[in-house]
């Protein structure tokens, strides 16, 4: 019998058998349970506790969750009941649910959702167990889980069928408590530092924010084209002319790019503005945050990521983007300050390059090419050129740099930030030229964007900003090597 051919007779059978429990009156869908306590509970209370201490619990415990395993042995059964906080044994004998119902209990498959009700006991192996007194079926699984052995090993499948990952593979719920866990504390750390959360649109009529090219959306009732947005970020600045000092939004973007182990069309950032800062000041809340949220995620400031100890123990080292081109990246200032030479090395390593692309990109794609994939432990990069920072503020020393900085961590870039730029005219200047690069076929240029210069012309406080990709700091605090391991359900390849 084919493999297929054995999957539909196996639904075949649990189709038949929940047909036959239906004529027999067992509903399979109720919704009359009354659960009281989660497993977790029971675990953290009495599983240090001997087996005469559990016999003097005189205490019924109704409990609600999947059946995972299942084993019997004539007269009597054990199975474990899986729930959202962990597992618990299940013993059930005839003799304690009377005939009829043990009779229902043996049509019931792993997968089913059942809840039950009993006192708990020691087995003689010592597993902490719950006895049952009732049984009630609460939703029938028409379809089998993967073997226990076995499990969903097919990574595209398990990223498909997001519900049977979490089912079967325990690591992967933890991996998305952890996710809530960061987010929970990230709010925290920006709440006690005066932050207040804030939301901005999601579609836009410009987007801007971020050199991305976006998706494309169109809105009927106003007969206008529309697009999810790319980046928050200029709509965050218009709330601090608006008067906010400090405000943050966790927000939900979107980027009509590749994918990758690194990159999902749609993904989670962390941008938070703090008017009357620095990016320098940045740098040190940024290094005070993560370290925080390690302390907090991990327990301590190392932690295993990969074949790598990272350590996030300050102070974390801080070099230029042209030092860094140099002592990590082994060029010299010949090499990267003239455009066809550079350009040259950039396809000696693979990457293409175009006719257009301005110095500053190409030098761009040779740090993503020899540096990136060296900064390890976490490395502030800054002084970016300013033909690839184009919302930000230049250095007032060097004009041809930004004040803006990066922060890397495991090969990866975790954080952006700078001072922002709040002359209306230079910003305009800079949306011209980027506009003139989209037009010559550069799609992640960004656009005009009128109202936004109109609302610098207002008078925006001088500020500093920071993008956290929080995907990617969930890879690190989960030891995941691919965004979609932490993403509850990434983009795929239709089937």
């Amino acid at each position: 019998m084919s493999k297929k051919d054995s999957s539909s007779k196996v639904l075949e059978d649990r189709r038949q058998k929940a047909e036959e429990m239906e004529q027999a009156g067992i509903e399979l869908f109720p919704n009359d349970f009354g659960k009281d306590t989660d497993v977790s509970y029971i675990l953290y209370n009495y599983q240090e506790l001997e087996s005469e201490e559990i016999a003097q619990i005189d205490k019924s415990f109704f409990l609600a969750g999947r059946i995972t395993s299942l084993r019997s042995f004539g007269k009597a059964s054990f199975f474990h009941l899986n729930d959202h906080t962990g597992t618990l044994q299940i013993f059930v004998q005839k003799n304690s649910i009377g005939e009829e119902n043990y009779l229902f209990f043996k049509k019931l498959d792993i997968g089913d959702i059942v809840g039950v009700s009993g006192q708990l006991f020691r087995t003689k192996t010592n597993e902490l167990t719950l006895n049952a007194h009732s049984l009630q079926l609460l939703s029938k699984s028409f379809r089998p889980l993967p073997e226990k052995y076995h499990g969903l090993k097919d990574v595209e499948a398990r990223y498909r069928q997001r519900y049977v990952d979490l089912i079967v593979n325990p690591e992967v719920r933890e991996k998305f408590r952890i996710r809530t866990q960061i987010l929970k504390e990230t709010r925290r750390y920006l709440e006690d530092n005066d932050f207040m959360e804030v939301e901005t649109p999601m579609m836009q009529p410009i987007p801007g924010g971020a050199t991305a090219k976006p998706f494309e959306t169109h809105h009927n009732a106003l007969d206008m084209d529309l697009y999810l947005r790319v980046a928050p970020e200029l709509y965050l600045k218009r709330l601090l002319v608006g008067g906010f000092e400090k405000i943050f939004e966790i927000n939900r973007n979107f980027r009509n790019e590749g994918i990758s182990t690194q990159h999902n069309p749609e993904f989670t950032m962390l941008e938070f503005y703090r008017a009357y800062a620095t990016y320098e000041q940045l740098m040190d809340f940024t290094q005070e945050m993560i370290t925080y949220l390690a302390r907090q995620i991990k327990g301590e400031l190392k932690i295993e990521y990969q074949s790598y100890t990272l350590d996030f123990t300050s102070p974390w080292p801080r070099l230029t983007f042209f030092q860094a081109l140099q002592e990590i990246g082994g060029l010299s200032p010949e090499e990267y300050t003239d455009i066809e030479t550079a350009k040259g090395l950039v396809q000696k390593w693979g990457e293409s390059t175009h006719k257009e692309e301005t110095l500053g990109k190409i030098q761009a794609k040779l740090f993503d090419l020899l540096v990136e994939p060296q900064l390890i432990q976490p490395h502030f990069i800054y002084h970016y050129p300013v033909d690839i920072s184009p919302l930000s503020r230049k250095n007032p020393q060097d004009p041809s740099l930004t004040d803006r900085f990066e922060l890397f961590v495991a090969g990866k870039e975790i954080a952006n930030a700078f001072s922002e730029l709040n002359d209306p005219r230079d910003q305009k200047k800079r949306f011209q030229e980027q506009v003139e690069a989209k037009a010559k076929g550069d799609e992640e240029s960004l656009f005009m964007d009128e109202d936004y210069i109109r609302a610098l012309e207002y008078g925006m406080p001088p500020a500093a900003g920071e993008g956290v990709g929080i995907d990617r700091l969930v890879m690190l605090f989960t030891n995941s090597s691919s965004i979609r391991e932490v993403i509850l359900f990434p983009h795929l390849r239709p089937e």
